[in-house]
């Protein structure tokens, strides 16, 4: 339970800050599509006996090349060379697993096994977060004038393809930091609910860069701890819970909540004498 919990945070706080870029730019998809891709790299890992990362993080890169090269030299609009490579890509994982002989059950790339982390995963996945976190840190301030204005951030000598480039690659690797987590189909849920429910809490980014990281670790934790007591699978109930949250948050948040913002209008105004 404690490797569990501390993979899950640090899962929890690199893929909640990730995320908020990714609901600034729009990426909702592709973080869906690189998350099922690396599939086949962890199975081809397990095969030749390497660390299942570094085959996750070799096919989230190639998954990454493979629709910017469909995209780039031919007349395929985006969403679909995103749909063309993740499913394929996650098949041919499925492919892998159905004729790889093994004694471990390779079902629990697909859906998780954090309670089965050790102490080797652990440390696994504290480096690629660390890195993945630092990348963030020190060009936050490049990818976010690069989210809300590519135009302004060409213009001052960015580069926008090597900063949406870099954007990628993080995405690539903090989906291999969820997988231990949540598994392959669970994580996209990691790398947007956070961003999402964040952004309906404020208007400024910075707050977004606190408040996402914040809530998305007491939700892990909040689900870890409900696995425990309910028996029940632990990556689920901690997207359960993210969930729940948004959806409160959705509901009633001061000025974007659904029922909070009419509760919010109706007050009436102060004025002083």
């Amino acid at each position: 339970m404690v490797r569990a919990l501390a993979t899950t945070v640090m899962a929890a706080v690199v893929c909640a800050l990730l995320s908020c870029w990714l609901v600034l730019v729009g990426w909702s998809l592709m973080g869906d599509a690189v998350s099922h891709a690396v599939l086949p790299g962890v199975v081809i890992a397990y095969v030749i006996g390497a660390p299942f990362a570094l085959g996750a993080l070799v096919f989230g890169f190639l998954a990454v090349a493979l629709i910017g090269a469909i995209r780039g030299t031919s007349r395929v609009k985006e969403d679909a060379a995103i749909g063309i490579v993740f499913t394929t890509l996650f098949a041919l994982g499925l492919v892998l697993i159905s004729v790889t002989p093994s004694q471990t059950d390779l079902n629990h790339i697909i859906f998780g096994n954090i309670l089965g982390v050790s102490v080797g995963d652990l440390v696994q996945v504290g480096i690629l977060a660390a890195v993945a976190f630092a990348v963030l840190l020190v060009k936050r301030r490049d990818l976010t004038l690069y989210a809300f204005d590519p135009t302004h951030a060409f213009a001052i000598g960015l580069s926008p393809r090597m900063l949406g480039a870099l954007l990628l690659g993080v995405l690539a690797l903090t989906a291999v930091v969820a997988l231990q987590v949540v598994g392959v189909v669970l994580v996209v849920a990691m790398l947007i609910i956070p961003g999402a429910t964040a952004q309906l809490l404020t208007d400024r980014f910075g707050r977004m860069l606190l408040i996402a990281p914040v809530l998305s670790a007491a939700c892990s934790v909040t689900g870890i701890y409900l696995s425990y007591w309910l028996d029940a699978a632990p990556g689920g109930l901690v997207v359960v819970v993210q969930g729940a949250a948004f959806a409160l948050v959705y509901l009633f948040a001061p000025r974007q909540g659904l029922i909070g913002r009419h509760v919010f209008a109706r007050r009436p105004v102060r004025t002083s004498p």
